[in-house]
């Protein structure tokens, strides 16, 4: 069980707002009971139903929604879809949703799924919340991918992918776990299913149909270990290894001030600014210790990509604001949120205690539209979710 009561200094719980998106296949699992070995044949769904044979996604949805609404109800932003694929339960758990622009689905099929998961990565919420077995998870991957968090709550026959929390009251503790900024973890993981058809002769033909970000609680996974505790220099290289690796040609990369940054130019053979702004392009060093107008002229002679490498303040946990002022509000919408790479060691994260990440960019509006839940490194191959807020929400006489 995850202590989800975790506290500020001043001893008041520290509770971040999410946003969420909610997916309910309302005829997963149906097939069962019914010994259907899935629910993907709507015909033999159908005579399942007409024999007796009772949807069961919605009860399973509301296990999770009655424990997030008891415990953080008023925290949670709720985006779904009409009447049985989200709306009608999510409303008896007590929140108030944002309806997705979709007609209503009686007998909902996989296209109403998929159409589902289009609109709702139109509304990008912190994360999707689907309800059901393999074979939405794989309606929703075709349509998501990797571009959104997403955590399946298990409802169907078929969960043999690795998206799915492991009971309704689980997923609600990740939720929280999120929320009350413990280190929840974000890896790929395998959407898999399998051929129904084939099965029911007896004959198991499963494969992998893409992978989902998925948000799992975050144990310490250090690259070595010294009396349980991370060593941070050697976490540091990892992290430095990450940045590297996931460059790419002819993007321009803007590397904030900080001990965190350092190891990015280290694993590249460059100099580094410790308290200033580099630039780099396919691995050469661009500009050394740029100005914010030096570094907005650079951005706008180049016209492609610009990833922001920035690290977070020990202690404070600022993010922008804090001795990068350099980093623009128009440096910063250049570039985009998803371009934002954040570095921090997990103990750096821990020592938050829960608290947000602060975004104080001296642009309001930017730093509201910013507010959610982002992917922060933490090591080699190895991120988590982590909550970010605007100085308002954040608290800024907690941080």
């Amino acid at each position: 069980m995850v202590d989800t009561h975790m506290s500020n200094s001043d001893g008041d719980q520290s509770i971040s707002p999410i946003r969420l998106g909610l997916i309910i296949n309302p005829f997963a699992g149906v097939g069962g009971p019914a010994g259907l070995k899935g629910s993907d044949d709507r015909e033999l769904v159908e005579q399942a139903l007409a024999d007796g044979a009772e949807l069961r996604a919605g009860a399973r949805a509301r296990r999770l929604l009655q424990r997030l609404f008891e415990r953080v109800g008023d925290k949670v932003t709720l985006v779904t879809c009409p009447a049985a694929m989200g709306q009608t339960v999510a409303e008896e758990c007590g929140f108030q949703v944002q309806v997705l622009p979709m007609a209503s689905a009686t007998h909902s099929r996989a296209r109403d799924t998929q159409l589902a998961a289009r609109l709702m990565l139109a509304q990008q919420p912190d994360l999707l919340l689907f309800v059901g077995g393999d074979g939405t998870a794989r309606d929703i991957c075709t349509v998501v991918g990797e571009q959104l968090p997403v955590l399946g709550v298990p409802a169907g026959v078929k969960m043999h992918s690795g998206v799915f929390a492991i009971s309704p009251e689980a997923a609600a503790e990740i939720l929280l776990a999120m929320m009350t900024g413990q280190l929840v973890d974000l890896r790929s993981r395998e959407v898999r299913d399998i051929d129904e058809a084939a099965l029911r002769r007896g004959v198991v033909q499963s494969r992998c149909f893409g992978q989902m970000r998925v948000p799992e609680f975050g144990h310490f996974v250090q690259s070595t270990k010294d009396g349980g505790r991370e060593v941070e220099a050697l976490v540091l290289e990892d992290i430095g290894a990450e940045v590297r690796e996931r460059m790419v040609a002819d993007t321009l990369y803007v590397l904030g001030a900080g001990t965190t940054t350092r190891p990015v130019m280290d694993e590249l053979g460059l100099p580094s600014t410790l308290l200033g702004v580099d630039v780099i392009c396919n691995e050469q060093l661009l500009a050394a210790d740029v100005s914010a107008p030096q570094l907005e002229m650079l951005l706008a002679r180049h016209t492609g990509e610009v990833v922001v490498v920035v690290s977070v303040t020990g202690g404070q946990g600022a993010l922008f604001g804090r001795g990068n002022q350099q980093l623009s509000p128009q440096v910063l919408r250049r570039a985009g949120r998803d371009n934002v790479w954040v570095l921090a060691t997990k103990t750096k994260i821990k020592q938050l205690q829960g608290r947000p990440l602060l975004m104080d960019s001296n642009d309001p509006q930017l730093d509201r539209d910013w507010c959610g839940y982002i992917a922060v490194i933490t090591g080699y191959r190895d991120q988590i979710l982590y909550p970010l807020g605007a100085p308002a929400a954040a608290g800024t006489a907690d941080l």
